[in-house]
């Protein structure tokens, strides 16, 4: 069987789970299609990109299909023209037998084609597909409008599934699949006490600076140290921050750093913070998957009751929770667990969890059971 993997931008080193469908699902037998391209294709993949210059036709008649398509679909985006054409082209002589949309908003531009084509088309819900977009009337009716033409659909946490259906977005053949991570490659090794971990971008849904102050009340005068890996627009305030508290000793900022660099930080580090917030413009997570990569490797995880993240982190058990926003809960949640006398019991129920729950590999074949049963009853 072969899939076409539809995702808005290619190659981006940062989307683990995008990259991992392309590069192993049905053995590798996949294809592209991207709306943009930055000349990097590491998997060698047939690749389509939807974003080309437009011919005078085309310009000419753009207006009219753009209304069309928000009469008829809720979106203006939909391919026509040329690049209609040479899309099916590409689908009939990769002989694509089905289409995966990383992302809801993908899945709204090559439905109607695939459906054309009689080319079953799923999607994957991930995050701000399925929250911040939902702030757009035009967007959840363009949502609405595209569940019949789906074949089924794909979620990363049931949260996500669930903030979809109060908006009248639901499909019968919907199923809860997290991103996953390799257990075999992030495992737990030797911990450093008294370690901390924050990783992602340094952007107002994360709450760097929550995590820093709460770092602060609860660790300041203990042997603990906080690095965070990422960068982004609030990088340079949380250094300053760092500062202004007097915890510049115990706090690294590293900026982005590689996957594989990462994932060794995980390895040895004891606790693995994450405060995830909803941002002002209703941006949510979908299951971080840092977190589920943390909790392969032996973390402690303390985070947010925030969007998927109770679905992994268990409180109590192998990890804590706060409420959103709640910096007094999390310093003294960081307290507790630099006060635990063992912390050996928690942290093998992190891996444990990782083993059940997000086996990369074993989500992967539940995603390739759907999709090969699906089709074969289309």
């Amino acid at each position: 069987m072969k899939v076409a993997i539809a995702t808005s931008d290619y190659f981006v080193p940062g989307e683990t789970f995008i990259n991992r469908h392309i590069e192993h699902m049905f053995g590798g037998n996949t294809c592209v299609i991207c709306g943009r391209h930055n000349g990097q294709d590491p998997y060698g993949k047939p690749l389509f990109v939807r974003r080309a210059k437009l011919s005078l036709a085309d310009r000419l008649t753009a207006p009219v299909h753009a209304a069309s398509g928000a009469l008829l679909h809720g979106t203006s985006r939909l391919p026509f023209g040329a690049g209609r054409r040479a899309l099916a082209r590409f689908l009939k002589d990769e002989q694509v037998d089905a289409i995966l949309s990383e992302f809801g908003t993908q899945a709204l531009v090559v439905a109607g084609l695939g459906n054309d084509l009689n080319i079953p088309v799923f999607t994957y819900w991930r995050g701000t597909d399925a929250s911040k977009m939902l702030t757009s009337a035009q967007r959840v009716r363009s949502y609405r409008l595209m569940m019949p033409r789906l074949a089924g659909m794909f979620s990363v946490s049931q949260f996500l599934l669930d903030n979809l259906a109060r908006h009248g977005v639901s499909h019968p053949n919907a199923h809860v699949v997290p991103s996953g991570v390799d257990i075999r490659r992030f495992t737990p090794g030797p911990k450093t006490p008294g370690s901390f971990l924050a990783v992602g971008r340094m952007v107002e849904k994360k709450a760097p600076q929550v995590t820093l102050r709460a770092f602060a009340e609860g660790a300041r005068g203990r042997d603990a140290h906080l690095t965070f890996i990422g960068d982004g627009p609030l990088l340079e305030d949380c250094k300053s921050l760092a500062q202004s508290l007097g915890i510049a000793g115990q706090t690294t900022f590293t900026g982005a750093l590689p996957h594989d660099a990462v994932r060794e930080r995980l390895h040895t580090t004891e606790v693995f913070l994450q405060h995830s917030v909803t941002a002002k413009d209703g941006n949510t997570e979908g299951l971080p998957t840092a977190i589920q990569e943390a909790l392969a490797s032996g973390c402690i995880t303390l985070s947010t009751r925030h969007a998927g993240i109770p679905e992994a982190v268990e409180h109590g058990v192998n990890g804590l929770l706060t409420d959103e926003w709640d910096e007094q809960d999390f310093a003294q949640r960081i307290a507790q667990i630099l006060d635990m006398p063992d912390r050996g019991e928690m942290a093998r129920a992190a891996r444990a969890t990782a083993e059940a729950k997000f086996d990369n590999a074993k989500g992967l074949a539940r995603v390739e059971d759907v999709l090969s049963r699906t089709t074969a009853q289309a």
